[in-house]
């Protein structure tokens, strides 16, 4: 019998992150990562957001994976919409990328783009690195049974015949969910999007040297009457390429896997194009990309991390940047835990609350992204359905006050979800055609006066993991509503009390972050953040004529989302 402080089942980025976290900053606990599979494995899963950054940074991570020379994401490259012609996203603007030596280090630009990862190599090197901070892995080796009772794992026995206990279990499984499936916790599907997915990999010297700015890249998302197309360069010779449509359109279309996934390759005339004397590996994958999201994420002594607590679709490409924060998140908890320093229940209840929220938040997303698509003419209805099942109305300020629900706070006290923050919004309602040809708007534009409404609200914590500990960060509380006093919400929050005038307001703000040499990024955060205060019942604002009056615009052509010639 093999005993650990942690056993981790799941050897993916999840596992990996967990391990690695808890041995960086707590060395004394014994960790254990048990994966069936032997690594390097292929996986789906290549095209990551900004957030995986700062976890792999604190995870001690970040020189190996940046050292494998993976593309650096800097967006997308959109046909969705109401409009026929591709537009890009970015995380960063243009202005700011650099054409540097690699391997670089994480600061600059880099702490805000993203990879485009071959899942094999990634997986492996995050694997190793854990190992090498102490973590001991099992490897290959599955889970046959897990022995609980009265919701607590006793033992776990595995197809070796060795059995590992632990004092913490957690569950970083994937899709196989062994922990959660074993203990019965149930998933809710809280959305009509139910996709599949059929993907393959295409190889030929120079693939993607077109599409390479910089040493950079962009995703490609490409639509079609029944669904969309991804592309992800992996390296400038080798791509994965994907099918995503309703598994309903699927069924009755009759079709194998592999006759629709190559009719809709040649369909889409750019992806056909960049294909040109390509060759595919010649085996199609398939999976369901179901979103849904478990009940709970703990138990009396385990934990559900990643695609075991749920699952988004792809199309944000939320899947990975998900699974890191909530593994750190999770690494973070098992370690306060052990020292005892935070109410138990206040940290378990905040897991549960803040993994489960971001999971349907990004579903949510995701719901808006395909009821606003024009180009889903074969599947129309179906697209209807999900908006209708949401309960989403197509004016500009409900959908943004449906998808800003709850706070949009991937970042806690920034603002943004899926590396759109609340500007990127805005002119995504736009492109999405939730809204006329006019001008992208906001609530807080031409208002002369701006006033907290508290009432109702009571003073409570959030969890903030930071540098190994979890710090308690003051929030407002009205019923589902919680307002962080950390980052841009802190700076409005501030500004107000002075008084209710624009004018004041902006001076206060002005000199809040003056001297700081991110006050241009702090401004613009806190404009975006006040913004979300005003659509969520935090702000009152008013109309006076003869006082100064606040100005926030977005152009419809800006340096971050703008159509692609």
């Amino acid at each position: 019998m093999l005993h650990f402080d942690v056993a981790i089942v799941g050897g993916g980025p999840g596992g990996s992150t967990v391990g690695a976290l808890i041995r960086k900053y707590m060395p004394a606990l014994s960790v254990a990562i048990i994966e069936r599979e032997a690594f390097p494995r292929e996986h789906v899963g290549e095209s990551q957001l900004p957030p995986v950054g700062r976890v792999l940074h604190d995870m001690g991570a970040w020189d190996k994976v940046e050292a494998a020379n993976f593309i650096v994401k800097l967006g997308a490259n959109y046909t969705w919409g109401k409009q026929t012609e591709p537009w890009l996203f970015g995380f960063v603007s243009n202005d700011q990328i650099r054409d540097e030596p690699r391997p670089a280090r994480y600061e600059g630009w880099r702490q805000k783009v993203a990879f485009q990862v071959d899942r094999a190599s990634y997986d492996d090197i995050l694997l190793r690195h854990s190992a090498e901070l102490g973590c001991q892995v099992l490897q290959p080796v599955g889970v046959r049974e897990v022995v609980h009772a009265d919701d607590e794992i006793r033992e776990l026995r595995l197809d070796d015949g060795r059995v590992v206990t632990a004092k913490h279990y957690v569950d970083a499984s994937g899709d196989a969910a062994v922990i959660r499936r074993a203990l019965g916790v149930k998933v809710d599907v809280p959305t009509a999007l139910q996709n599949v997915a059929f993907w393959e990999y295409w190889q030929k010297p120079g693939l993607n040297s077109s599409l390479l700015e910089t040493r950079t890249i962009r995703i490609l998302i490409r639509s079609l009457p029944y669904g969309w197309l991804w592309y992800i360069a992996l390296d400038e010779n080798r791509s994965s390429v994907g099918l995503v449509t309703p598994a309903e359109y699927f069924q009755k279309s009759g079709k194998s896997p592999e006759a629709l996934y190559h009719e809709s390759v040649k369909l889409e005339q750019s992806v056909n194009r960049l294909l040109a004397e390509a060759a595919p590996d010649g085996k199609v994958r398939a999976r369901k990309d179901w979103s849904f999201v478990s009940e709970r994420g703990h138990g009396r002594n385990w934990f559900l991390v990643g695609e075991a607590l749920g699952f988004a679709d792809p199309i944000l490409s939320a899947g990975m940047a998900l699974t890191h924060t909530c593994a750190q998140h999770c690494a973070y908890l098992i370690m306060e835990l052990e020292r005892g320093e935070h109410e138990r229940d206040w940290l378990l209840k905040h897991y549960d609350t803040i993994q489960l929220k971001r999971i349907r938040q990004h579903i949510k997303f995701a719901d808006y992204w395909y009821s606003g698509n024009g180009f889903f003419s074969a599947i129309e209805e179906n697209c209807a359905r999900i908006a209708a099942e949401a309960g989403l109305k197509m004016t500009p300020e409900a959908a943004f006050r449906w998808l800003s629900n709850g706070g949009i706070d991937d970042d806690l006290g920034a603002g943004s979800t899926g590396g759109v923050n609340v500007s990127g919004l805005r002119a995504l309602q736009w492109r999405m055609g939730h809204e006329s040809e006019g001008p992208v708007t906001y609530n807080i534009d031409g208002k002369t006066h701006f006033k907290l409404r508290m009432e109702g609200a009571e003073l409570t914590h959030l969890p903030l993991p930071l540098e190994g500990r979890i710090h308690k960060v003051p929030a407002w509380q009205r019923e589902q509503q919680v307002l962080p006093m950390i980052g841009g919400y802190k700076l409005v929050f501030d500004a107000l009390q002075t008084s209710p005038l624009a004018a004041d307001f902006m001076n206060a703000l002005q000199r809040a972050i003056s001297g700081n040499p991110a006050a241009k990024a702090l401004h613009q955060a806190a404009l975006e953040c006040l913004e979300w205060m005003v659509v969520n019942g935090w702000v009152k604002t008013s109309q006076q004529r003869g006082k100064p009056a606040l100005r926030m615009q977005t152009p419809k052509e800006g340096q971050i989302l703008r159509s692609a010639e």
